[in-house]
């Protein structure tokens, strides 16, 4: 892991990118910390840059509450080279949703399982990097989408504590076994008008997950129009169970 910049917020949070390989990423971490940190992964769906604004607010919230919290740009993102399939899938994903009908299994499994293939590896080379610095401790969370991407972390990733699921994107058949073998606490997060989630299938996969402690936060209203409160209470989720 290498830094390439840094910036203090207004609010004292330390920013600071970083590349791992040619991975870039950003860390945040509270201005006033006194011993290391337990640490949230922001994962995300889309470019680091168009994405920045909701990271640092969602950085800046957990940094109020003692964690540091860091992100990575995900596999065809921002500038990260462009997979032809994975370009090829999220066009025939647009053009079933504009003409009104149903998305194809297959087109998902295309758009979302190679995603999950590659991004994983590299959440866990980060976590790596990451709790191998001083001002980093455990125990770790990771919060938001994509979900399947999470709930794939959740499996395999025996460091991660708990997690905070954001379920706005559609999820291949498969996954569902997987989240049979969820067993962390879970706070999942439903936009109940996201006209780009399947809400049956979210509820379905709920339901899947094999966690004896899981909650559903559902709320009115689009993809980007989560509630603060909603924020406030998976930030009190965290502070239960990474600390």
């Amino acid at each position: 892991m290498q830094f390439t910049s840094e910036q203090r917020l207004d609010d004292g949070v330390l920013e600071r990118a970083f590349t791992l390989g040619e991975i870039p990423g950003t860390l945040w971490t509270p201005g006033s910390a006194s011993a290391p940190a337990p640490l949230i992964l922001l994962g995300h769906p889309g470019g680091l840059h168009m994405m920045y604004p909701r990271l640092v607010a969602r950085a800046r919230y957990a940094a109020a509450e003692g964690f540091a919290a860091a992100t990575i740009e995900g596999p065809g993102s921002g500038e990260r080279p462009r997979s032809a399939a994975a370009e090829q899938a999220r066009a025939d994903l647009r053009r079933a949703l504009e003409a009104g009908e149903p998305v194809d299994d297959e087109i998902v499994d295309r758009l979302v399982l190679p995603l999950v293939e590659k991004a994983v590896p590299e959440w866990r080379a980060a976590l790596d990097a990451l709790l191998a610095l001083p001002e980093i401790g455990g125990p770790v969370g990771y919060s938001g989408g994509v979900i399947s991407l999470g709930t794939r972390l959740a499996v395999v990733e025996p460091r991660i504590s708990a997690a905070v699921l954001f379920a706005g994107s559609f999820v291949p058949r498969s996954m569902f076994e997987e989240a049979r073998q969820v067993t962390i606490p879970l706070h999942v997060l439903l936009q109940w008008d996201d006209e780009g989630n399947d809400r049956q299938m979210a509820l379905d996969l709920f339901d899947a997950f094999g966690s004896k402690e899981k909650t559903l936060h559902a709320n009115m209203g689009g993809h980007t129009g989560v509630p603060q409160f909603a924020g406030d209470e998976a930030n009190r989720f965290f502070a239960r169970h990474l600390k």
